[in-house]
């Protein structure tokens, strides 16, 4: 049992720092902080907006892995739908002939594949730990 305790805090560091990092670069490009936006070169709008919404879903997430609440693997969940929706509009974007930076697919990528991966630390650390223990 404290295994998986110290599972999801650990999970909640890590996702803390995701998390941290997000929202850092989504506002450093909406308010072009840091010469950030610049360096960002040809960003999708949609893109960004959609990362700033998962990371405020992720707020909340990091606070149900410390306080191992049932509903983190849900948010977690709603986030990674989220961007899967989000990568399927940058595709038909980009098959739009929309302007668009190569890294941004990886970005994507990544970013929705640790945002499932997150989910289901919740669900195996949080969720499966509950039941096991009533």
């Amino acid at each position: 049992m404290a295994n998986k305790s110290t599972g999801a805090i650990i999970a909640g560091l890590f996702l803390a720092l995701f998390t941290s990092i997000t929202l850092f670069m989504t506002i450093s490009i909406f308010f072009d902080l840091f010469g950030i936006r610049e360096k960002e070169g040809n960003y999708v709008l949609f893109v960004v907006i959609a990362n700033f919404i998962a990371g405020l879903i992720y707020i909340p997430a990091v606070y149900g892995f410390f306080t191992k609440k049932e509903w983190t693997s849900r948010l977690l969940f709603i986030a990674t739908i989220l961007l899967v929706v989000t990568f399927i509009g940058l595709t038909i974007y980009i098959m739009m002939d929309g302007i668009y930076e190569r890294k941004t697919i990886f970005a994507m990528i990544f970013r929705t594949a640790v945002t499932f991966g997150f989910a289901i630390l919740a669900l195996r650390l949080i969720n499966r730990s509950k039941k096991v223990s009533n």
